[in-house]
């Protein structure tokens, strides 16, 4: 089943008030939250493969191109850093950690609750709000797998905004946590990883901590500790936190625009990776600090396009310092 909503009831519907009806399709399916405004196209996957922004659905309409990945602002598991060696045989296997791997690299950490939403929740409720100015999603899932000694329940809540005349997205994951932890943190994909042949996707990775990379730094599989990882606890906190690839027509060579996922407050971010393993893995942990049970955290991001360097900073300036984005009918606001 397909409801074509028209704007001017849609406002009325979702704030009560009469504003002015503006160029932007929702389609709401049994699969699927779309949204079309003059910039952009974005899907919400309902089923399957849940969270973040549907994978090839983020359309920029000023080149034409899309993302090249598994989806944008996607979430998996909350974790802490140590071993769960000492009781694998009690987790459900979708909590075990596997490190000393090509994959995780050599870092022991585990998890603390489940599933891996993304790939395990399996469906989503997608909650819209029509503003002035701009289109809100919110998603929430509460985990319902813990490791020994740990409660299950722990709530993770996503805001996706699309504010009026943007080429990008704003978007926060939160953490309202039952459990206590030294060092919380949930991994992401922020902005998403990158499916490539031989780069023919991308033509380099931008990273604030490190620089311009070219995609035939991406041929062969590396771990994600061998290159490329920024940590909290040994690196210098960078300046600002952007994470971004530059798109490549895979059919005629045709250069992109940038696709950008920018951490707004860069002290959150606990461990970034950007290895190759079989596609470059844009994994980001965030949190990594104390957290007790009825505490929360969060980060706040940008991601979408950008024609340059340059402007991405512009942007990531004029919004950088916050983790939270608060949401009414009446308007959005980082925090």
């Amino acid at each position: 089943m397909t409801r074509t909503i028209a704007l001017s009831a849609f406002v009325a519907f979702l704030t009560g008030s009469h504003a002015a009806a503006q160029d932007v399709t929702i389609q709401d399916t049994d699969e699927a939250l779309r949204i079309e405004t003059p910039e952009l196209e974005a899907a919400i996957s309902k089923s399957g493969y849940v969270t973040g922004v549907m994978r090839q659905s983020f359309l920029d309409k000023q080149t034409g191109f899309r993302d090249a990945g598994f989806g944008l602002d996607i979430v998996d598991w909350i974790m802490e850093p140590g071993s769960d060696e000492a009781y694998r045989d009690q987790l459900e296997p979708e909590l075990v950690y596997e490190f000393g791997t090509p994959y995780h690299g050599d870092t022991p950490k585990r998890s603390i609750e489940g599933p891996q939403i993304c790939t395990q929740a399996k469906e989503m409720s997608p909650a819209l709000i029509r503003g002035d100015g701009f289109i809100a999603v919110r998603q929430q899932f509460r985990y319902r797998t813990a490791a020994p000694g740990k409660q299950t329940g722990s709530l993770w809540t996503q805001w996706i905004v699309f504010p009026e005349g943007k080429r990008y997205f704003i978007s926060m994951d939160r953490i309202d946590a039952v459990n206590d932890s030294e060092a919380m943190f949930l991994r992401i994909d922020m902005p998403g990883h990158i499916r490539h042949d031989r780069g023919d996707t991308f033509e380099s990775v931008y990273l604030s901590y490190h620089g311009e990379i070219p995609s035939s730094e991406f041929f062969h599989d590396f771990a994600p500790d061998e290159k490329f990882d920024y940590r909290r606890v040994r690196d210098d906190v960078p300046r600002r936190f952007i994470r971004a690839y530059r798109l490549r027509n895979p059919e005629t060579g045709e250069s992109g625009p940038w696709l950008a996922g920018m951490t707004l407050d860069p002290d959150v971010v606990h461990e970034a990776w950007c290895h190759q393993r079989g596609y470059v893995c844009m994994i980001e942990e965030f949190g990594g600090r104390p957290v007790k049970a009825g505490e929360s955290f969060s980060a706040a991001f940008i991601v979408g396009y950008f024609d340059s360097i340059e402007e991405m900073q512009r942007v990531y300036d004029a919004h950088k310092g916050h983790t939270a984005l608060e949401v009414t009918p009446d308007g959005w606001e980082l925090r």
